[in-house]
């Protein structure tokens, strides 16, 4: 009995032995974990996962990264939070609610608890419409309790863009899309048209846009343009240039500015209206500029009117201002009655919340929202269709070629998420991308990619919004379906395929 005693002791002993040894090296570990998580991580170990996972052709997210995953990007990004707040459901609130506005004030008494500050204008930037806060954050402690904290959609480093300075050129995306430089333009690249020699570019024919005119020149439909702006030195896209050769001497151009240009993200330091980058005002020429008698090239809806927003610097959203400026710039065409059409040919490789919370404020208005599918320098086999393409509320175009056979251009993105294609190049890169207005009078250039191939179908739907002025979006956007080479079919790659305009109109 004494013996057995002793073994069932021995036995004990050595469990408990061992339970202190499992209790050690878990408290050593948890120590350890503490101590990697008292310092952010470095900005290359932020950009390395995320590479990963856009490498492995995932949908990169903040959601699904650690709270310290996070917090260093809010650090890195110097220090802004961006907290969209209430249900799932609650991405804008014209007239908040009482319960919505008791949510967003407890996120915010939990952010100066553990930030010890109180709310003023460097510290929180609330958002108009759309439910979103930005939010000054140093602690790690801060994001831990929030993402705890119940009526919060998400939580993202807003002001994080080191990814973009330091990796999109790896995948060679283009970052910027910026050019003022006039070039000269091959004779074989347009057709010409009264009065004086105005110029079609080459694609328009691919689409039969100038035969779609004899039934639509776009009159009477407003159409807003999110870009870089519209350059001032531009007399044909200002004033009564806008009005130049057959256009409507009723019609209208309009400029407004939301990108604010300052090192301090609670500033409020517009930067004005004017382009200063070159692509908007390519967007502008190639959506609606005036059938001058200048012999310069003519827009798809020359009889549409134009409301530009400069809201960005260039055409990647990676700047803190520019998502902002975007977000505000959909919210204010969005609350536009005489805004049809929205044409976006700007973009960044994953969401961004406020910008997704505001295009779908400005989809329930009844716009129709038309997004760039993505243009890269020389390279598209490495991702797909960016952001906010991606989004069901709005309508991804991307660019191809003339062949027989669907091929996209060789700077254009394709995949699941695209609807609709327009002709960008030739077949075999034998010819090259479209001409449109340069920035400076007299001048032109050519402009491609996904950006004209989108500015191109927003035209087409403004063809078709005029001659059927009293229809809703979603008859304009299924008549532009019908009207497409693959319908009733959708390709995987590239959506309906080109749209016939003199079919749409029709």
């Amino acid at each position: 009995m004494k013996t057995n005693t002793f073994k069932l002791l021995l036995v004990a002993l050595v469990i408990m032995s061992s339970c202190a040894k499992d209790t050690t090296n878990d408290f050593q570990e948890e120590a350890q974990q503490l101590a990697d998580q008292s310092k952010p991580l470095t900005i290359q170990e932020i950009n390395a996962e995320i590479e990963t996972q856009i490498n492995k052709g995932e949908e990169f997210d903040w959601k699904n990264e650690s709270d310290h995953f996070i917090w260093s990007a809010v650090i890195h990004g110097d220090n802004i939070l961006t907290i969209g707040y209430g249900s799932e459901n609650e991405s804008f609130s014209e007239n908040r609610t009482s319960a919505l506005e008791t949510k967003k004030d407890a996120i915010l008494k939990i952010v100066e608890s553990k930030e010890n500050y109180k709310r003023g204008k460097e510290t929180v930037v609330e958002h108009e419409i759309i439910n979103v806060i930005d939010v000054k954050v140093e602690n790690f402690e801060t994001i831990k309790v929030l993402r705890k904290t119940e009526g919060i959609r998400y939580l993202e480093p807003n002001g994080y863009n080191h990814y973009a300075q330091d990796e999109v050129n790896n995948l060679r995306l283009s970052s910027s899309g910026c050019n003022k430089n006039g070039e000269s333009i091959n004779s074989a690249h347009y057709t010409t048209i009264n009065p004086n020699n105005a110029q079609v570019s080459w694609h328009f024919n691919e689409h039969n846009i100038p035969q779609a005119w004899n039934y639509s020149t776009g009159a009477g439909v407003t159409i807003g343009l999110i870009d870089t702006g519209v350059s001032q030195s531009q007399s044909l896209l200002n004033g009564n240039g806008f009005k130049d050769g057959y256009s409507s001497n009723s019609r209208y151009i309009q400029k407004y500015g939301t990108f604010i240009d300052s090192n301090w993200w609670w500033s409020s330091n517009y930067d004005g209206v004017h382009d200063k980058c070159g692509h908007g005002t390519a967007m502008a020429s190639t959506i609606s500029a005036p059938r001058n008698d200048n012999g310069m090239p003519v827009g798809v809806a020359y009889n549409a009117n134009l409301v530009a927003y400069r809201a960005t610097e260039d055409v990647l959203l990676n700047d803190y201002h520019e998502r902002k400026g975007v977000s505000k710039a959909l919210i204010a065409l969005g609350n536009r009655s005489d805004v049809k059409i929205i044409s976006m040919s700007i973009g960044y490789l994953w969401s961004i919340g406020n910008i997704k919370d505001a295009v779908k404020y400005a989809n329930s208005k009844g716009k129709l929202i038309f997004a760039a599918g993505g243009t890269s320098t020389s390279f598209t086999n490495g991702y797909g269709v960016i952001f906010p393409a991606t989004m069901s509320e709005t309508v991804a175009v991307t660019g191809v070629t003339d062949g027989s056979n669907y091929e996209r251009c060789n700077v254009c993105h394709s995949g699941s998420k695209i609807d609709f294609t327009i002709i960008m190049e030739g077949d075999n890169n034998t010819s090259k991308a479209p001409p449109v207005l340069g920035f400076y009078n007299n001048q032109r250039r050519y402009s491609g990619g996904s950006s004209v191939a989108t500015a191109t179908t927003a035209g087409i739907a403004a063809l078709v919004w005029a001659k059927h002025p009293t229809w809703s979006k979603i008859q304009v956007l299924n008549k532009l379906k019908q009207s497409a080479d693959l319908y009733p079919n959708k390709s995987s790659s590239f959506g309906y395929g080109n749209i016939d305009a003199l079919q749409a109109v029709q």
